[in-house]
C-alpha cells in the first residue's frame, strides 16, 4: 500500500494529468518511504488509480465486497454513485483513469524518464554500472553513488511545483519546495541495493573515498534554461573552465531569485511534454586522493626538484619529483600526481642529512591499500632506480597531516654548508667574528632569480647562528642556520638587494661556489622503523 492519504488525492490527480510519472507523483506528495519507489511503475500506477476512485455511501470496503472470502451475512447491494460525491473532486482536464492511462505511455514531464525506464530496468542498469566499475580495476570497500542530472530538470521541477502550489494552498495546506523528494534521491533509493549486489555486497553509503557517478543528458530540452540568462544574468557569468554557463548550481541560484510571475511569463506550468527520455551519458569512477609522504636526499648538482622546462622544451632529463613519483604511480595505478615539499633546493644544491620532507598526492588511485612490507619494497625500488636521490620514512598520510610539512618553509630552521670564494685574501682570524653571529636579521628584497614566480617584496629573515671553517686565503666554509632565507643572496648580496650580506660583513666581494642543505628541521613525517 502506498503511504498516501485522502488529502493527497487532488495532488495525485493534478500531477498525473500534468504528465508526471508515478514515482514523481510520490515525490511531490513527499513520500520518503524508499520501498515505494522500488515497486514497478505499473504497479504504482494501479495503486494511484485505486486511490482516485471515489468512495460512495454504503459501498463495500476493500475486504467486505460481494464475494469476498470469509464474508458473512446477506450480500449488500452497493448504491449507485451520487452526483454530490463526483462534485467533490477538483476540476481537472481528465478523469483519473484517463490521467493514469496517459501516464503509462508518455515521458514524464518532471524527471524526463529518469524515474521511469531506468528504474523499471534497474537490474540491467546496475549491471551496466558494475561492469564499468570492474573494467577500471579499482580497489574499494565501499562506494557512494552520485547522480548528475541535466540542469533543465531544475526548471521542470520548479514548473511542476508551481503547478501544484495553488492546489495545495487552496486546501489550506503547505508544500515547501525543499519537502519534495529530489529525483536523484529517488533514483538512488531504487539503485543502491541492486548495485551493491552486483558488486558482490560492497556497501553503498553516503560517504566514501570511492565514488561512482552516473550522468544523464537530454538534448531535446537543453534550451529550457536559456530564458533564465535574461531574467537573472548575474547567475550566468561565463568562465574559462566552464563548457556552459547553464550549470546546475547556476540554475538553482536563478530559480531562487526569480519570482513566480516572472517564471510563468517565460515558461509553461506544467512543463510541455517531450518525446524522448533522458540518456545515460556516462559512468565515471573517482577515488579520493591518497597521500604518500617521506623525506628525500638529493646527491646531484645537476638535478632540479621539478621538471625544468623552458619554452616547452626539457632542459634536464629528469627531476627529483619524477624519480620519486614514477614507482609510486605504477604501484597505485593513478591518473596523475601533485608533488610538494617543505621548501625546495636549487638544481645545483644537494640535500643531505635526514633529507627534506615531501608528499605526493595521488590523483584517482585505482589501488588504495598496501601493506607495510609493500611500502618498504616501494621505497627500495625508488632508491635502486637512481644514485641521484634516496628516500626514507615512506608512508601513507592524511591530507590534513600534510599541512605540517609546509610549516618548514617559513618557520622551521634549515642548516647549510657552503663553499664561498672571496676576492680579497683572508686569514683565519678574519673569519673569527662569524662564529659569534647570533640572530642576525636580514632584509631581503625578492631575489632577481625568483622574481618571475614570487611577488616583489622586502622580507625579513633571521640567521640564527653561523660558523666558518678556513680552507685557504680565498675560500671558506660557512655553516649558517636560518629560517626561510635565501642563502646564496646572503653570500653575494644580489646587487645590494639583501642587507646585510657577506660582502659587507667581510669588506670584500664574495660569491658562493657550492651549497648543501644539511638539515630541514621539520619533525614530520614520523620516522618509520625498518
Amino acid at each position: 500500500m502506498l503511504p498516501l492519504k485522502e488529502k493527497d488525492k487532488p495532488l495525485v490527480r493534478k500531477l498525473l494529468a500534468a504528465g508526471c510519472c508515478a514515482r514523481c507523483v510520490l515525490r511531490f506528495c513527499c513520500v520518503s518511504v524508499q520501498a515505494a519507489y522500488r515497486a514497478p511503475e505499473q504497479e504504482t500506477l494501479r495503486e494511484l488509480r485505486a486511490l482516485l476512485e471515489v468512495p460512495v455511501q454504503g459501498s463495500p470496503g476493500p475486504s467486505e465486497g460481494r464475494g469476498s472470502p470469509g464474508a458473512s451475512g446477506p450480500e449488500v447491494q452497493a448504491e449507485p454513485p451520487s452526483k454530490r460525491a463526483k462534485l467533490q473532486l477538483p476540476e481537472d482536464p481528465g478523469a483519473p483513469g484517463e490521467a493514469a492511462a496517459g501516464a503509462e505511455s508518455r515521458v514524464c514531464v518532471a524527471c524526463l524518464g529518469v524515474l521511469q525506464e531506468f528504474c523499471d530496468v534497474a537490474q540491467a542498469i546496475c549491471r551496466q554500472i558494475a561492469a564499468a566499475v570492474r573494467a577500471e580495476r579499482y580497489e574499494f570497500d565501499s562506494l557512494v553513488l552520485s547522480v548528475s542530472l541535466p540542469a533543465q530538470l531544475g526548471v521542470r521541477e520548479h514548473s511542476c511545483w508551481l503547478h501544484v502550489k495553488k492546489e495545495v494552498r487552496d486546501k489550506c495546506l503547505t508544500l515547501n519546495k525543499d519537502d519534495v523528494v529530489q529525483v536523484k534521491e529517488a533514483f538512488k533509493w531504487v539503485m543502491q541495493g541492486l548495485l551493491a549486489k552486483e558488486l558482490g555486497g560492497v556497501a553503498v553509503v553516503t560517504k566514501s573515498l570511492f565514488e561512482v557517478g552516473v550522468e544523464f543528458s537530454h538534448p531535446q530540452t537543453d534550451a529550457d534554461c536559456h530564458f533564465l540568462a535574461s531574467t537573472c544574468p548575474s547567475c550566468f557569468k561565463p568562465t574559462k573552465n566552464k563548457q556552459s554557463v547553464f550549470t546546475r548550481m547556476a540554475v538553482v541560484k536563478a530559480l531562487d531569485k526569480i519570482s513566480d510571475l516572472a517564471f510563468l511569463k517565460h515558461y509553461p506550468s506544467p512543463p510541455a511534454p517531450v518525446s524522448s527520455r533522458c540518456v545515460l551519458q556516462d559512468v565515471q569512477c573517482l577515488h579520493t586522493s591518497l597521500f604518500i609522504a617521506g623525506r628525500y636526499n638529493k646527491f646531484s648538482r645537476n638535478l632540479p626538484q621539478t621538471p625544468w622546462l623552458i619554452g616547452g622544451e626539457r632542459r634536464m632529463e629528469s627531476s627529483v619529483e619524477e624519480l620519486i613519483a614514477a614507482p609510486i604511480l605504477a604501484t597505485f595505478r593513478t591518473d596523475g600526481f601533485n608533488f610538494s615539499s617543505s621548501g625546495r633546493e636549487d638544481v645545483d644544491v644537494r640535500t643531505l642529512g635526514t633529507g627534506r620532507p615531501f608528499a605526493v598526492e595521488l590523483l584517482n588511485p585505482h589501488r588504495s591499500r598496501v601493506s607495510r612490507a609493500e611500502m618498504r619494497q616501494l621505497q627500495e625500488t625508488i632508491n635502486s632506480s637512481s644514485d641521484k636521490i634516496r628516500v626514507r620514512d615512506l608512508q601513507m598520510v592524511t591530507r590534513e597531516a600534510t599541512s605540517r610539512m609546509k610549516e618548514g618553509e617559513e618557520e622551521k630552521t634549515k642548516s647549510y654548508t657552503a663553499l664561498v670564494w672571496t676576492h680579497k685574501a683572508l686569514q683565519r682570524e678574519d673569519l673569527s667574528f662569524i662564529d659569534d653571529i647570533k640572530d642576525l636579521t636580514l632584509n631581503q628584497k625578492t631575489p632577481l632569480r625568483v622574481l618571475h614566480r614570487r611577488a616583489l617584496a622586502v622580507r625579513q629573515r633571521l640567521v640564527h647562528s653561523m660558523s666558518a671553517r678556513f680552507v685557504d686565503p680565498h675560500h671558506f666554509l660557512p655553516g649558517p642556520e636560518d629560517a626561510g632565507g635565501y642563502i646564496k643572496e646572503f653570500v653575494h648580496g644580489d646587487f645590494g638587494r639583501t642587507k646585510p650580506n657577506m660582502c659587507e660583513l667581510l669588506g670584500t666581494h664574495t660569491d658562493i661556489l657550492e651549497l648543501d642543505v644539511e638539515s630541514v628541521d621539520v619533525d614530520w613525517p614520523p620516522t618509520v622503523s625498518d
